[in-house]
């Protein structure tokens, strides 16, 4: 989710999934140049894309949760300080609550399952399930009165067939935990996503920096918890990847999302969604030797139509 991978995506997907009537049409700026957009664009295609193959590099030496926590800690305490230096006022109380809730759903939960699941699983596999977000969002909007209309079942059902085929996959049969956990990703991300229009939280950068800085520490205390410790020193690969989940993964690539969202119609904006997984398999077969199956590329192919599905019929039914 990434994925998963970046805080403040959820709200603009919801406005796309639930149907939200209040989700803008057109762009909020017209004033960027189209050179502008395709940089951003080709930054959250490809940044958070690779953030799969950065995580599982990353945990090759650094214990998961550990890993997360440190990397939201860092780039959380960035954006907070850039946030202030703007002169963003701190969140209210009522509104970290809701920092901490969604931090918990989308960082912890989301991204959280997601690296653990890595020591398992590959990259480009992991990428798939979390393809699967936009599908159990329409399904958690169901839930708050924001039913899937008919185009949006028939997206829905095609996505369920993908994940039917994902579980012929051999790496989601060989660590039973792993499965369950990357399963769970998405639903909680997703269920994170429909709360966020529904919870006091902070805006701007302050809203990423906030569920950052308690998703980094809900992290370290999941490490502590589950008795990870540094076994071995951390490798020269892992930090350098987890140099780059902080800066590129949540700091560029979150920028360029942001100027998107001015810039751009969401549903351009929030393509990332279908083009993240293609990406990281990509990156993984390429790069790190992983393989994909015939029913993998079937269900690749299965989900990523029924996001497109989803996201098509619920943008038209705003028109």
């Amino acid at each position: 989710m990434n994925v998963f991978t970046e805080p403040r995506q959820h709200q603009e997907l919801e406005s796309i999934d639930t149907g939200d009537a209040g989700a803008p049409s057109a762009p909020a700026s017209s004033g960027a140049s189209r050179a502008n957009i395709l940089l951003a664009l080709l930054a959250v295609y490809i940044i958070w894309g690779s953030t799969y193959l950065g995580i599982r590099i990353a945990i090759e030496t650094i214990p998961p949760f550990m890993m997360a926590g440190v990397r939201f800690l860092i780039a959380g305490a960035l954006l907070y300080g850039f946030a202030r230096l703007r002169r963003a006022p701190n969140p209210n109380r009522k509104q970290w609550v809701g920092a901490a809730i969604l931090g918990f759903l989308l960082l912890v939960c989301g991204n959280g399952f997601v690296t653990y699941a890595e020591k398992w699983i590959s990259s480009g596999l992991a990428a798939l399930v979390v393809g699967t977000m936009p599908l159990w969002a329409a399904l958690w909007a169901g839930l708050f009165g924001h039913w899937p209309r008919k185009l949006e079942w028939a997206g829905l059902a095609l996505g369920f067939v993908g994940v039917v085929l994902l579980n012929l996959e051999s790496d989601l049969q060989a660590n039973g935990l792993a499965t369950l956990v990357l399963f769970l990703s998405p639903v909680c991300w997703s269920l994170g996503s429909v709360l966020s229009q529904r919870l006091t939280a902070p805006s701007g950068l302050m809203a990423s920096a906030s569920e950052m800085l308690i998703g980094g520490a809900a992290l370290m205390i999941v490490s502590l918890a589950s008795g990870e410790k540094l076994t071995v020193q951390p490798s020269a690969g892992s930090l350098l990847a987890m140099g780059y989940l902080v800066l590129f993964g949540s700091i560029v690539a979150f920028s360029a999302y942001l100027f998107l969202l001015d810039n751009v119609r969401p549903t351009l904006a929030t393509s990332y969604a279908y083009v993240n997984p293609a990406v990281a398999v990509g990156l993984g077969v390429g790069l790190a030797g992983e393989q994909i199956t015939g029913a993998g590329v079937v269900a690749m192919l299965a989900i990523l139509t029924a996001v497109v599905i989803i996201s098509l019929a619920s943008t038209s039914s705003k028109a």
